[in-house]
């Protein structure tokens, strides 16, 4: 078995998540309300109400804590000379290997959830595709953009 990957996004990228599922059942709570309204105003069946608060309650236990845990325990990522290692995925965990020689520019990204918490996302782009870690403290993704920079162009000097 391999060994575990070094790094995992910082407990306030759990908060973070925690939020986003906060925002997404209130989204859900909104909908399960007009719903409850429509079904008192149109006399439809009582078991709506029943649906549609059991919606919202699996939605807020899966959405705010279930999956934003497993998702930041399931998170890791290493940063060798020669690749970049990223495992990701809820049920389904995907490793994926990015070599430094494929890197063609490195991003961070902050909007304004994750400026609030001083959290950072870094992209780092390939010609096929573009890889994403998420969450990290805003120095540590400044200085791991820089890191991935230098260890780009030195593997490309080397081809």
């Amino acid at each position: 078995m391999r060994n575990e990957l070094m790094y995992h996004i910082p407990k306030k990228g759990l908060t973070v998540w925690r939020l986003y599922g906060l925002f997404n059942t209130l989204f859900l709570l909104i909908l399960a309300g007009v719903a409850s309204f429509l079904t008192y105003k149109f006399d439809w069946p009582i078991f709506i109400y029943f649906i549609a608060g059991g919606i919202v309650v699996l939605s807020a236990i899966t959405l705010i804590w279930l999956f934003p845990n497993i998702r930041w325990n399931h998170w890791r990522y290493e940063v060798r000379e020669h690749e970049i290692e990223i495992q990701s995925g809820l049920f389904v965990v995907t490793t994926t290997l990015i070599p430094m020689v494929r890197v063609q520019h490195v991003d961070t990204a902050q909007g304004p959830i994750l400026k609030k918490y001083d959290l950072s996302n870094i992209s780092i782009s390939t010609a096929a595709t573009t890889h994403v870690i998420p969450m990290l403290i805003t120095n540590d993704a400044d200085q791991l953009r820089a890191r991935i920079s230098v260890l780009a162009r030195v593997a490309e000097d080397d081809v």
